[in-house]
């Protein structure tokens, strides 16, 4: 499950990343409807998330600062819950409900496998 998490967060925070810096070059503003932020805020946001998440993806796996990845995860299954399903977010179709219930589930796994990974004990 250690695994599993952090390829999650390591790939999303890539994705989150590459998004970020697309769109901050391109200079087209980002409309994520999931998330609370728009346009140039929502990019910058996302860039600062993307860092963060990373850092604390390596962190965990030298294992370092463990519980940052532990809140890291926390707060991006705590995102997608509220962006998808406790927000105004509407969904085109059954195959786009089914897709963010499975990033959803995905982040929850995730979550449970950063719980594992903070009650390690840390190498001598």
């Amino acid at each position: 499950m250690r695994v599993f998490s952090y390829l999650f967060h390591g790939l999303l925070t890539l994705f989150l990343l590459g998004l970020a810096v697309v769109a901050l070059s391109s200079g087209q503003p980002l409309q994520l409807e999931m998330l609370p932020w728009q346009g140039q805020a929502l990019t910058w946001w996302l860039l600062a998330a993307a860092l963060v998440g990373l850092l604390s993806v390596i962190l965990a796996i030298f294992r370092k600062w463990r519980p940052l990845f532990f809140l890291w995860s926390l707060a991006v299954l705590g995102m997608m819950a509220r962006g998808f399903f406790f927000s105004h977010y509407y969904f085109a179709g059954p195959p786009e409900f089914y897709r963010a219930l499975c990033l959803t589930a995905g982040a929850l796994i995730a979550v449970l496998g950063a719980w594992f990974q903070a009650l390690r004990e840390p190498l001598r």
